[in-house]
């Protein structure tokens, strides 16, 4: 009886240890799948738009591109705990995840346009303290007709001036400020200054120029990062005040907009008829912003009216700044 009694309670022991363990893998296995299968939930359906938990997701849906290239993991993970539902749960999760970025690394068909050319050049200057000397090297060497500034200082304006920006750049439109808050555009045609965005806490100058009797309308877009209440507010109010593309009037769009192609309200800008110059060229995925710490993120965008053809897209490098600078080179309609 004793012996017998000893072998039915070690049987149940085990029993209840294995029960313990498919417990525990059937919780690891559901747990990954449901991680990523809410984040390409929330990221197909745009949560991060809708106000009760834009707070939260605004900052987070730009790390989509790194929970995508990990989406093998809870696929993976899954398989060797043998919970084949929850593999095929998370295998779609991670095919919906490759679905939204796979767009940004394949060139779009060639736009038809054989009009003049005009070649801008983006850049984030940190406060002013990116090399000055070296972006009018880059200025020259990449025959930029357009240039946006962010980060404009009175200190990066005298620098510019200095360097000889204005004999490659004569004209200008320009709201430098101390700290982050200034912006400028210059050019290799006339300006026409235009009323800046209202309401926005950062400059954001605007100005008119023609190219072979083409109107064209630029702006140096720099909206605060949506990462606290007011830079959340500001960055939303400036999105969503930014012109549409227009028909007859070309508009160009062109900064740091703090705001990668998985946010909700940047896809609803483009929806305005919008082309990103980097998601033309199959360069959606090249990252111009974090070089000295992760996450590393695509911040800085050229944007075009559909009808512009596109012909190079480039992110250079600037010293000094933590923001690469991106270069396209469009031909109008």
């Amino acid at each position: 009886m004793s012996d017998e009694s000893g072998e039915t309670g070690r049987s149940a022991g085990a029993k209840i240890a294995g029960s313990g363990r498919g417990g525990l893998r059937s919780w690891t296995a559901w747990s990954l799948a449901a991680l990523w299968t809410g984040w390409a939930a929330g990221r197909a359906l745009g949560l991060d738009g809708l106000t009760p938990f834009e707070g939260i997701a605004v900052p987070l849906v730009s790390l989509t591109p790194y929970l995508a290239a990990a989406a093998p993991l809870p696929v993976v993970a899954a398989l060797l705990l043998r919970r084949p539902r929850a593999a095929l749960v998370a295998g779609l999760a991670a095919l919906a995840l490759g679905v939204s970025l796979l767009p940004r690394a394949t060139a779009d068909a060639t736009v038809e346009a054989d009009g003049p050319k005009l070649r801008v050049l983006t850049s984030n200057v940190f406060f002013g303290r990116a090399s000055m000397a070296e972006l009018v090297r880059i200025v020259e060497r990449e025959r930029v007709d357009v240039l946006s500034l962010q980060e404009f200082t009175p200190d990066a304006e005298s620098g510019l001036d200095e360097q000889g920006l204005r004999a490659l750049l004569p004209h200008k439109a320009a709201d430098p400020r101390w700290g982050a808050g200034g912006s400028a555009l210059y050019s290799r045609y006339p300006l026409t200054a235009l009323p800046a965005l209202p309401g926005t806490v950062m400059a954001h100058p605007r100005a008119a120029l023609e190219v072979d009797g083409r109107r064209i309308e630029v702006t140096a877009v720099h909206p605060l990062p949506p990462i606290r209440g007011e830079g959340l507010a500001d960055w939303k109010h400036s999105l969503a005040t930014l012109p549409p593309a227009g028909s007859g009037t070309l508009r160009i769009l062109a900064g740091d907009f703090n705001a990668t192609f998985d946010h909700a309200r940047f896809r609803d800008l483009l929806d305005r008829g919008y082309s990103d110059a980097a998601d033309r060229r199959g360069e959606g995925l090249t990252t111009t912003w974090g070089f000295s710490d992760f996450p590393r993120l695509t911040l800085d965008h050229i944007l075009v009216p559909r009808t512009v053809a596109v012909r190079s897209y480039d992110v250079l490098r600037l010293s000094g700044s933590d923001h690469r600078p991106v270069l396209a080179e469009l031909q109008l309609p």
